[in-house]
C-alpha cells in the first residue's frame, strides 16, 4: 500500500512541475493535460449539438437544408468560442496575461490567414444565399461536376471521372458560376452542324428535328429547334437546339447520341458534310516544275 502511495505521489509531483508562467498562474503539466482533455470534449459536444440542430430540431420545419447547415455551423463555432473561454477560466489560466499575446496572434492571423477568413465568410454566404446546393451540377473555372458537400472553408465537387476536387468557397463568390440545376433540372444543348453548299436547307432542318426526336433523352416539351445561322467559307452553318434533363452530368454522351443520329440521317438522305476548300488564282507568271533525281 505504501508503495502505491509513493508511486502516486511521484506521478503527482511530475504533473505539478511548472512549465511556464502566465501572469500570476503557473502552467503545469497537469493543467496542460486537463486543458487538452476539455478542448477535445468541447469539440466533440459542439459537433453533436450541430448535428442535433440540423438533423433533428430544424428538420421538422420547412427551412431549406442549406440554411439549416449554416445555422448549425454558426452555433457550432459560437459554442466553441464561449466554451474555450470557460475552459481557460476553469483550468485557472489568467486571461489578462494573454491580452498582449492575443493581440500579436490576432495581427498575425489577419495577415497570414486572410484567405482562410475569406473562404470562411464566403462559405457562410453560400450556405445562407444558396446559389449552389448539394447535388447541383455546377461549373466554376475549369471545374465541372456535382456538389457533394458544402463546408465553411471549401466545397467538395466530384467530376464525371470520379475525381473529387476541393474548391475554395471564395471562388464561388468572386467568379462567375454556372449552375446547371439552379431553378430546374433541365438545360438546352446546342449542336453545331455544317453542310455543303447546294444542300436542301429545308430537308436539313427536317432531318435535324427527326434526329433529335429519336434520341430518348431529348425532351419534347420544350421542343427541339433548328437555327440557320451563317454562311461559312466551306459550308452552311446550322445549330440544333434541344432540351434534356437526364444527362446534365454527361454532356458528352448526349452530344454523341445526337451526332450519331444526325450522321445516320444525313448519310441516308445524301446530305454532304463539307471539306475545307481553298482556291488559288495565278494572275501572271509561270510555275517551273522540275523532277528531282
Amino acid at each position: 500500500m505504501e508503495a502505491v502511495q509513493q508511486w502516486l505521489a511521484q506521478i503527482k509531483a511530475v504533473l505539478e512541475i511548472p512549465l511556464v508562467k502566465l501572469g500570476e498562474t503557473q502552467l503545469t503539466l497537469w493543467m496542460l493535460l486537463y486543458l487538452i482533455l476539455l478542448v477535445v470534449l468541447l469539440f466533440y459536444l459542439s459537433g453533436k449539438l450541430k448535428n442535433l440542430i440540423v438533423v433533428r430540431l430544424l428538420a421538422r420545419s420547412h427551412i431549406d437544408l442549406g440554411v439549416r447547415q449554416a445555422m448549425g455551423m454558426i452555433v457550432h463555432y459560437f459554442v466553441i468560442a464561449i466554451g474555450f473561454v470557460i475552459i481557460l477560466q476553469t483550468v485557472g489560466i489568467d486571461l489578462t496575461a494573454l491580452n498582449v499575446l492575443a493581440g500579436a496572434v490576432g495581427i498575425g492571423l489577419g495577415f497570414g490567414l486572410k484567405n482562410v477568413i475569406d473562404n470562411f465568410f464566403s462559405g457562410l454566404i453560400i450556405l445562407f444565399e444558396r446559389p449552389i446546393k448539394v447535388g447541383d451540377r455546377i461549373e466554376v473555372g475549369n471545374v465541372l461536376g456535382n456538389v457533394l458537400a458544402i463546408n465553411v472553408r471549401s466545397t467538395t465537387v466530384i467530376t464525371n471521372d470520379r475525381v473529387v476536387i476541393i474548391v475554395p468557397n471564395s471562388k464561388f463568390i468572386a467568379e462567375n458560376v454556372i449552375n446547371w440545376s439552379y431553378s430546374e433540372r433541365s438545360a438546352r444543348f446546342r449542336i453545331p452542324v455544317t453542310v455543303a453548299y447546294g444542300s436542301d436547307v429545308r430537308l436539313v432542318e427536317r432531318l435535324l428535328l427527326e434526329a433529335a426526336h429519336e434520341v430518348p433523352e431529348i425532351l419534347h416539351n420544350p421542343p427541339p429547334s433548328v437555327r440557320f445561322l451563317e454562311f461559312l467559307d466551306s459550308g452552311i452553318y446550322f445549330e440544333l437546339r434541344a432540351w434534356s434533363e437526364k444527362l446534365l452530368d454527361r454532356k458528352g454522351k448526349l452530344t454523341s447520341l445526337l451526332n450519331f443520329a444526325i450522321y445516320e440521317k444525313f448519310n441516308t438522305h445524301g446530305i454532304v458534310f463539307p471539306y475545307p476548300q481553298r482556291e488559288i488564282y495565278i494572275k501572271s507568271g509561270h510555275i517551273d516544275v522540275r523532277k528531282v533525281e
